[in-house]
């Protein structure tokens, strides 16, 4: 009786020092699904990783004091995969676009439980970041030339929501009038080189990374189809009402890494490059100033209606058979908290539609730029910072230069006329007027009806640079 007392006594003591001794500190799980090769998740995910950001503002006070965090990375190259981890309760943060994260919105709601879109991280009101390209030799300009023919997208992805919303403005049947097929980026690249296919639709950066390669061309922007587009932050709800403090952790690490790639655009680039393998030349197209898409972190009315669209399409599609309450799924509360207590005004970023600002001399010439319409830059190899221009003249004699010094140039950038959008150069239509001023644009159509309304002579980039040497 004794010994079973004193078994007792021990067993009780055990319990008893399980509860409430040492082993009372709690261990939480932080874990994080990332799409590094969709660099516009970059600050949702890779930087965080890489710069060890999360550990900075994980909470270690109150309720979290003896807390300790079990951080866990894992990436995906496209957000279904990434929902199902989610689903399966193997993560509990996610970043990704529109329309995957609807997706994830339903997906939760059909395992009767929420998820929550709680940030955007990067994106575009006009819906750059999302285009259509073509094989290199192809004969097509522009979306016209693609009736009839076969064009390949992710389904289900943001850029096939943009395809089809470009395919219904031109009052085509996108049963009859195009065929649609469905290819990932990882094959479609390939079946472009091999001509398999004669036109692929994509989403951030493949429609960049592809031309940059050397193997295709971008023929039409999202910003054409004015389909507002953004990556953003997702949480499953259950967590987020568990540890809300960790939730604003974690979009305070965003926001960090929001501020050190606009610091230092170029560094940072190198880094995603690295991480990613997606060349920092088109990361810096995106994340530098005056970039294709803005970094932005406000739910704006165009971003709300992102999401709105993309699960009214998926039900088109198909891939989502109920409803999901935006007002409930989408929610600002976090993400206002943690751009409050960085020390940001939320309701006045709310309100600014601006790219990346550039404070910049021109390079050429030392003068303040303040006319952004038709700035151009050369990232010259082995410099830490790439070189700005007030114009696509003053960018091309100063690239003529730096060539007869024996400079290696990695890219010169334009900025569309109309659109303000980041362009590779060496890829873009220029318009040369009688006075000498070039002015770039993404699609030759375009460069044409500007010449027509403004007069001038439409050229592409190895003639705009020769009609420059030719007026010395």
């Amino acid at each position: 009786m004794e010994f079973s007392s004193f078994r007792l006594g021990v067993a009780v003591a055990a319990v008893t020092f399980a509860m409430f001794g040492p082993s009372q500190a709690e261990t939480i799980r932080v874990a994080v699904g990332t799409q590094d090769t969709t660099i516009n998740c970059a600050t949702g995910g890779s930087l965080i990783r890489e710069l060890k950001l999360l550990e900075k503002f994980l909470p270690h006070d109150d309720r979290y004091k003896d807390v300790t965090y079990d951080i866990q990375w894992k990436n995906f190259t496209s957000g279904a995969p990434l929902t199902n981890e989610m689903v399966a309760g193997r993560l509990d943060f996610g970043a990704m676009a529109d329309f995957p994260g609807s997706l994830n919105g339903v997906a939760f709601q059909k395992a009767g439980r929420r998820s929550l879109f709680i940030s955007v991280l990067s994106g575009s009101t006009k819906g750059s970041g999302n285009g259509i390209v073509v094989p290199s030799d192809s004969p097509a300009q522009s979306l016209d030339d693609l009736k009839g023919k076969t064009i390949s997208v992710p389904f289900a992805s943001t850029s096939h929501g943009m395809l089809l919303r470009a395919i219904e403005a031109k009052g085509w049947n996108p049963e009859t009038d195009v065929n649609i097929i469905t290819q990932a980026p990882e094959v479609a690249g390939p079946a472009l080189q091999a001509g398999k296919i004669e036109a692929h639709a994509d989403f951030v950066p493949f429609a960049e990374l592809f031309p940059w390669r050397g193997f295709a061309r971008k023929i039409f922007d999202g910003a054409q189809a004015n389909a507002p587009t953004f990556h953003g932050a997702l949480v499953d709800a259950d967590y987020a009402e568990r540890y809300p403090e960790i939730v604003v952790a974690y979009l305070r690490a965003a926001l960090e890494a929001d501020r050190l790639i606009a610091e230092e655009p170029e560094k940072y680039s190198e880094l995603i490059a690295k991480v990613t393998g997606i060349e920092a030349e088109v990361d810096y197209l995106f994340h530098g100033p005056l970039g294709l898409q803005t970094r932005d972190v406000t739910w704006k009315p165009e971003y709300r209606q992102a999401v709105a669209t993309s699960i009214k399409t998926l039900k088109l599609l198909k891939r989502a058979d109920s409803d999901l309450d935006i007002n409930q799924f989408v929610t600002d509360k976090f993400i206002r908290i943690a751009t409050a207590q960085a020390g940001r005004d939320y309701d006045a970023e709310l309100k600014t539609y601006a790219q990346l600002p550039l404070k910049a001399k021109d390079a050429a010439t030392g003068a303040e730029i303040s006319d952004f319409t038709r700035v151009a830059q050369i990232w010259v190899k082995d410099e830490a910072h790439v070189r700005h221009y007030a114009s696509p003249e003053n960018a091309l004699n100063a690239l003529a230069g730096l060539e007869k010094e024996g400079k290696t140039i990695r890219v010169v950038y334009a900025q569309d006329r109309e659109s303000g959008i980041k362009l590779f150069a060496s890829q873009a239509w220029f318009v040369r007027s009688s006075a000498g001023e070039l002015s770039a644009f993404l699609l030759k159509d375009a460069a044409e009806r500007w010449s027509k309304q403004h007069g001038g002579e439409v050229l592409d980039f190895g003639a705009a640079r020769a009609s420059l040497v030719a007026s010395r």
